[in-house]
């Protein structure tokens, strides 16, 4: 009796995610004859991020792409992306106007879905504070010296208040959407000498994409607000996330309706632990 050789399944191959190019989403036309032309530095669900100039070659802006979605009606496409644009121009020029740390307004069309606005020197806040706990663990230091960690976490809860307190709500509060601008005049430790680890942490607050933004003087929204700002430093920075306090305590001394806000945070996080216990 012969016995018939089983022959090997092949193995599927494996499969690639796809790599999306700049030629998949062309860019609208004004753009594609630029002398330098823009580089994709970062993709989202809904939009592309370019970094290019405005005007100048020395003058570098950030160029917001929201291309056309084939899934979607060309009728709802356009409206949905005219009204987004729109929108997150006009929460950037309230909120430049109001004093609210965020890029300027330099240029946009609604029609063929983009933005334009200034470019932000510095680094994303993510970075450099893991950076910093990074630095911490590895040197062995204690809970002490925190001062420059505090700083931050006040810096970051007055610059939400700010942008509260005119009635702008941002909608994806994390440390993803701040950037970290450098300070122009140097600070110096107790003896006069400024050291790297010392300024990793300095810097002006920068509130950026503001494409979930809306305007609302809802306490409830802005509850909520702070309260995925919380879950993310949980998350991103759960080292940090018991000085979150500081947060709150420069977010409560930054509007007359502070308080009433952080009482509604209480709210949703009460509502948020009856979520996560019933899974």
């Amino acid at each position: 009796m012969e016995v018939e050789a089983i022959q090997p399944t092949p193995q599927a191959p494996s499969i690639e995610p796809p790599i999306v190019s700049e030629s998949t989403s062309p860019l609208p036309t004004i753009f594609q004859n630029d002398p330098t032309p823009p580089e994709l530095i970062a993709q989202g669900a809904e939009a592309l991020l370019y970094r290019t100039t405005y005007l100048l070659p020395e003058i570098r802006c950030a160029l917001k792409y929201r291309p056309s979605k084939p899934y979607r009606h060309p009728i709802l496409d356009a409206r949905l992306t005219k009204h987004r644009i729109l929108s997150e121009a006009r929460v950037l020029v309230k909120c430049r106007k109001e004093g609210v740390p965020v890029p300027a307004v330099y240029a946009l069309d609604e029609k063929e879905g983009w933005l334009m606005v200034e470019w932000v020197e510095g680094e994303v806040s993510r970075i450099k504070l893991n950076e910093w706990l990074k630095k911490r663990k590895e040197d062995g230091m204690g809970e002490g010296g925190q001062e420059h960690l505090k700083g931050l976490m006040g810096r970051i809860g007055s610059a939400v208040g700010r942008m509260h307190a005119i009635g702008i709500v941002h909608g994806d509060l994390t440390t993803s959407n701040m950037m970290l601008r450098p300070v122009k005049n140097d600070l110096t430790n107790g003896d006069g000498i400024t050291t790297d680890d010392d300024r990793v942490l300095d810097g002006e607050i920068i509130l950026i994409d503001f494409g979930l933004a809306s305007q609302s003087t809802s306490d409830e929204d802005r509850a909520v607000d702070l309260y995925v700002l919380e879950r993310a430093f949980g998350s991103t920075h759960p080292r940090a996330e018991p000085l979150f306090s500081e947060v709150l305590d420069a977010y409560g001394k930054s509007f007359k309706g502070a308080n009433i806000v952080l009482k509604k945070l209480e709210d949703v996080r009460m509502r948020g632990r009856k979520r996560s216990m019933l899974g």
